[in-house]
């Protein structure tokens, strides 16, 4: 990335995002990138579990009930989506409903409009 011009800010975020990295995580991009990657898969299979496949039809409380679920998508660390929301100082359901709007703005680049919408 160094040799690509990255700055330094976006460098260290990415870094900072993989736990593994002992990259401490000290600036808002930082949080917000470790915040949302764990959380944006989730939301992703969320959607894909369901019949129309959309993230339009995903809400906090399925997500929530989903994250309880250690069999879905056990790929994903719980911990990582919920230490997120805490590093960035906003309540888990807060960030769920936020991260499930940005992903609806999104839906046609994600491919996650699904059918019927």
């Amino acid at each position: 990335l160094v040799q690509q011009g990255w700055p330094e800010e976006i460098r260290t975020a990415i870094l900072g995002h993989a736990e593994y990295s002992g990259v401490p995580r000290e600036t808002h991009l930082a949080k917000a990138l470790f915040a949302c990657d764990e959380l944006a898969g989730f939301l992703t299979a969320c959607s894909l579990v369901k019949p129309t496949k959309s993230i339009f039809d995903v809400d906090v409380a399925g997500v929530k009930k989903k994250m309880k679920d250690k069999a879905f998508a056990r790929g994903v660390n719980r911990g990582d989506i919920t230490t997120g929301a805490a590093e960035l100082g906003v309540p888990l359901d807060d960030h769920i409903a936020f991260c499930i709007q940005a992903m609806q703005r999104g839906a046609d680049a994600l491919g996650l409009r699904g059918t019927g919408q």
